[in-house]
């Protein structure tokens, strides 16, 4: 038996004003208030962030932000710096989601950029990585994630990991409702924990929390989660609504 405490992170991606994200956090605390076996944390949108971390005071739940770029400061307009981020009461950052690489040009040397940049500003990274449709129907899931994965983590040390979380979200799967299968998910799990100890060795590795992500809802959170290898989920819509995100934090339930 693992020895890795589960994650269950929501996206809120581009909803809620911060008036609504308030509501939504608070409701939130309240319905996994009696949860300790399961580690909770939210990614609200920017705009939103400051007031939400006041709502999470006190309480189990981890703030993060959904992106971050990688200078401390500077000329970049639009852009958010990881100070501002500590400074908004986060404690995690998601980087390289699908919808970033896809509509923002973000690439695994940004990310690896973003990467290094959150660890040294003590910001907990979640990386994101995963294939296309077209990818897995010619055979390349695992040469595109190994792609993704030594790229995205170059430069990093053994030390780094330990502050790491892994997300593996097969593109095909975000917000289609399709899902990969749980053994699907345990394959891909299995193989980028083994990627990981060729790198920096298995007990690292075993450290190294990989969740899963693309249409996780209630009705397959059990199934998935019963895997050796898959530590937690990336929640995207589910994680809207605060009842339906609390039955994915109580599955075990």
């Amino acid at each position: 038996m693992t020895s890795r405490k589960p994650l269950i992170a929501g996206n809120w991606k581009m909803h809620k004003t911060g008036p609504e994200a308030v509501e939504s956090s608070r409701q939130l605390v309240k319905l996994t208030a009696a949860v300790d076996q399961v580690d909770v944390m939210i990614a609200p949108p920017f705009t939103a962030l400051a007031q939400v971390a006041e709502v999470l005071r006190g309480t189990r739940i981890m703030l993060a932000a959904q992106n971050m770029h990688w200078e401390t400061r500077g000329a970049f307009t639009g852009e958010i710096s990881s100070e501002m981020l500590i400074s908004a009461g986060c404690t995690h950052v998601i980087l390289g989601h699908s919808e970033r690489r896809q509509f923002f040009g973000e690439t695994d040397q940004t990310v690896n950029l973003k990467l290094k940049a959150a660890l040294a500003a003590g910001l907990r990274p979640v990386v994101c990585i995963g294939e296309s449709e077209s990818e897995r129907e010619e055979g390349k899931t695992f040469s595109v994630l190994d792609k993704q994965v030594q790229n995205g983590l170059k430069g990093l040390l053994s030390d780094d990991l330990k502050e790491l979380i892994l997300a593996y979200e097969p593109v095909w799967a975000i917000g289609t409702g399709k899902t990969a299968s749980s053994q699907q998910a345990q394959e891909v799990h299995a193989y980028l924990r083994g990627q990981l100890a060729e790198t920096y060795g298995r007990a690292i590795a075993d450290k190294v929390r990989i969740l899963y992500g693309g249409s996780v809802k209630p009705s397959n959170v059990a199934e998935l989660m019963a895997m050796d290898d898959v530590d937690g989920a990336l929640v995207g819509g589910a994680s809207l609504d605060p009842e339906t995100f609390s039955k994915l934090v109580h599955y075990q339930n």
